[in-house]
């Protein structure tokens, strides 16, 4: 199996998919293709995928390239875990210019106005690479990690309908874990039914399986609510609980900007009484500095040691089921062309249950959501709708328009700070963009 990572700089997080790929038998002699375009952090990510095959001590194989096409060439599988623009300057910027309007995001990663010049950097990017792939590995599946999830995978589906492709993110895995740790269970005990978009799923069932037994545990999770028993950092999750009757797959921060509820800088009482993180991202990008320069100078120890046990994400599990045919359920993030969601439009991107095997990737029809749910999931595919085609027609004014129709962003600033606002980004971004018209 000839496995390619594109942006493999992101050594801890490739260090993550390698333990829980390479610890199957039947993958042990992988080969292992790096791509970055930052020769530093490729060599780190080289010497920790070669220090782990050694204490493996299996044959596996790496090799690094600066060159994207011979790293891609007759890959099965490429692995996108890039970031656009990095941390500095892009990130800052995307925090710092909304700032000056009186704009404040936790993430800024997935929708809001930081999302959209996220997108909008990274669109031409991931659609480069499917063309390249359909010249290097025209069949390979294309495993893609990166944010902003739906509309990177809105995309390649309108431009590369052909493509195998689908979008990952641990969202449900975690949230299953923090709500079996709020209930007092373990989290193989509990089954449940899933469905919305990336970053804005619901659980729609959620049930304790024991002894041949079912119970909902929504009746024990509402009194947790209405008691207030959970981390206080999870407020907002919990309070949407009660507002809506079912359970979001993201954490409090992340949704807190996807709604126009809980960041008014009119009322800063509520950032304090909900426990939100401003500017949260920022300081993750800064730990995940700190802890890739320790994991560099980690790997110069002759006895380092790395700590084999698996990690929450699907890809290791997607590979066994393609090449093993061992049948696993994920969720993943594909188009809804084929009305997998009936209540959200065939243009968006969701985020459902997925059968994998050896006949492929194949998405669970979910059906219809309950309407108050599909009503809050089209407030965002409103931005994500219009970025995207901002993205593929080259149209600027569709940029405007989705920054209007945030709903955070809308909540705080006038048209007028909006427009000025995306002048500025669009500006300070001008690098990294398309000629917009």
């Amino acid at each position: 199996m000839r496995l390619c990572f594109i942006g493999a700089g992101s050594s801890i997080f490739a260090q993550n998919l390698l333990v829980d790929i390479l610890q199957v038998p039947e993958f042990n002699d992988t080969q292992i293709n790096l791509h970055d375009i930052d020769a530093q952090r490729l060599a780190t990510s080289e010497k920790m995928a070669r220090n782990l095959i050694a204490q493996l001590k299996i044959p596996a194989r790496v090799t690094c390239h600066l060159d994207r096409a011979a790293a891609l060439r007759d890959a099965d599988y490429v692995v996108t875990m890039m970031q656009i623009g990095g941390y500095k300057p892009c990130t800052v910027t995307d925090f710092e210019i909304p700032k000056k309007y009186g704009l404040r995001q936790t993430i800024a990663d997935t929708l809001g106005i930081g999302g959209i010049m996220r997108a909008l950097r990274t669109i031409p990017v991931i659609l480069d690479l499917a063309r390249a792939m359909e010249r290097h590995c025209p069949q390979a599946w294309l495993l893609n990690y990166v944010n902003p999830m739906a509309m990177l995978q809105m995309a390649l589906a309108r431009r590369f309908p052909q493509l195998k492709t689908i979008g990952l993110c641990h969202s449900v895995r975690y949230t299953i874990r923090e709500l079996a740790q709020d209930l007092g269970l373990d989290h193989e005990e509990i089954a449940f039914t899933c469905a919305g978009i990336n970053h804005l799923a619901f659980f729609l069932t959620l049930e304790q399986k024991r002894d041949g037994a079912t119970r909902s545990l929504y009746p024990q999770l509402r009194r947790l609510a209405k008691e207030g028993q959970f981390p206080p950092t999870n407020r907002v999750r919990y309070e949407m609980l009660q507002r809506l009757g079912y359970f979001v797959t993201e954490s409090s921060e992340h949704f807190a900007e996807y709604v126009p509820w809980f960041i008014k800088s009119a009322q800063p009482q509520l950032i304090n009484a909900f426990h939100i993180p401003l500017d949260e991202y920022m300081r993750r990008c800064e730990q995940q500095s700190q802890d890739w320069e320790k994991m560099r100078a980690a790997l110069e120890a002759p006895d380092y040691r790395f700590e084999i046990k698996r990690s929450v994400e699907y890809a290791a599990d997607i590979l066994a089921g393609l090449e093993l045919d061992r049948a696993v359920t994920i969720h993943g993030n594909v188009p809804n062309t084929e009305g997998l969601i009936t209540n959200l439009p065939r243009t968006c991107c969701v985020e459902i249950a997925c059968q994998v095997d050896k006949e492929g990737i194949q998405p669970q029809a979910f059906g219809t959501l309950p309407p108050h749910l599909a009503a809050l999931m089209q407030t965002n595919i409103n931005v994500q709708e219009l970025t995207v085609e901002a993205a593929l027609s080259g149209k600027r004014e569709h940029i405007y328009h989705a920054a209007m129709l945030d709903p955070h962003t809308a909540a705080e600033l006038n048209l007028d700070q909006i427009w000025r606002m995306t002048d500025d980004l669009l500006a300070a971004h001008s690098a990294w963009l398309p000629t917009f018209n």
